[in-house]
């Protein structure tokens, strides 16, 4: 992967110079200004510094109340925000991050924060990947590079009754943008139930770019193995058939024969590795979580999705019924489309509300 000016560093050009400028904020810094950390004397540990004083932690979380919005960043000039770390309490699906780049008004990251972290079930599992961590402790990592020519603005909303309390930090780096280089964007959406015979559609956009991931949360409704669908890319002028047609489910997660473990009488095996993984698999308990429910990850960094001027990317639920029939399947699946564009992109369908979030 190529960079500009130093950034993006990896093992073959790490020890590349670069006159590009370190930034951070956070808490502790809300305006990342040079020289400016630490220096809060009051905040959300200043009651446990009061015998230290300035410097000592005094500041390191949030509070954002129910129904409030809470700016995260707000950059003024070129560079790129390279890394995203926070935790937040409360229920994820229910807090919305949203990105803005210069000066166009619609936000391209529109999510909640537990799908764009690979937590679209609102419970903690481990993801270990390039472009996303979930760590011990519900840790939350971005090393999606995000870049912006004038401006940057990143929020989130709190649509719970509950105040969230959040500790976070944003790195980014002040620099010059080359021009072939797109903007980052992050759809959601979510169906519960899928319609019977219906095809979830993960994006629908126009204009230059490459898509990059996709994030499922799939909860399945019905009996049995639920992942015969097929993942397809239109590209372009693509209408009835795809470019990029898929042989199944797990197949485009790269798994194969349904997720299960050597011995099958295990069931599915958890993985987790740079690009792609189903690291999630909650299962039946005895009490009332009746259904089984999965998260799955497929990065398309060695491999992005080029298109010239449309995109659409759909994935089919399909089970089996007698007979060795395919049964559509009528599932919860909520979904996160990554990818970059030359400009901004407008259009895109509206968040649910609330109860729409909802995992239910």
């Amino acid at each position: 992967m190529s960079n500009f000016n130093g950034l993006g560093l990896h093992l073959g050009n790490i020890s590349m110079l670069s006159s590009a400028q370190s930034r951070a904020i956070s808490p502790e810094n809300f305006t990342g200004a040079k020289g400016g950390g630490g220096a809060a004397t009051e905040g959300t540990g200043a009651q446990a510094a009061r015998d230290l004083g300035a410097g000592w932690k005094i500041s390191p979380s949030v509070k954002i109340e129910p129904g409030a919005t809470f700016e995260l960043a707000d950059i003024a000039g070129s560079g790129a925000i390279q890394q995203i770390w926070l935790t937040p309490t409360g229920n994820w699906r229910q807090q919305i991050l949203r990105a803005y780049w210069d000066e166009h008004q619609a936000a391209s990251i529109e999510c909640p924060l537990a799908d764009f972290f690979g937590m679209g079930w609102c419970e903690y599992a481990p993801l270990n990947s390039q472009a996303i961590c979930v760590n011990p402790g519900s840790g939350f990592n971005s090393y999606w590079e995000m870049p912006f020519r004038s401006h940057a603005r990143m929020t989130l909303q709190n649509l719970s009754a509950e105040t969230v309390t959040l500790y976070y930090q944003i790195n980014y780096a002040l620099t010059d943008v080359e021009a072939e280089r797109g903007y980052f964007h992050a759809h959601f959406r979510r169906v519960n139930p899928l319609a019977y015979g219906d095809i979830h559609t993960l994006l629908e956009t126009s204009g230059e770019g490459h898509y990059v991931g996709t994030y499922i949360a799939w909860g399945s409704n019905n009996k049995g193995w639920w992942g015969e669908g097929e993942a397809k890319f239109y590209i372009d002028e693509d209408v009835e058939f795809p470019t990029i047609c898929g042989t199944g489910t797990e197949d485009y997660f790269c798994g194969s024969y349904c997720f299960l473990a050597r011995d099958k009488k295990l069931g599915y095996e958890v993985f987790s590795t740079p690009y792609a993984g189903l690291h999630q698999v909650i299962t039946p308990t005895p009490g009332f979580a009746s259904q089984q429910r999965f998260g799955m990850y497929r990065w398309h960094i060695p491999d992005p999705v080029r298109f010239s001027s449309r995109l659409k990317v759909t994935m089919q639920a399909l089970g089996w019924r007698s007979g060795r029939r395919y049964l559509p399947l009528q599932d919860d699946i909520a979904s996160v489309a990554y990818w970059y564009q030359r400009e901004p992109t407008t259009g895109l369908p509206a968040l649910p509300d609330a109860d729409g979030l909802e995992v239910i």
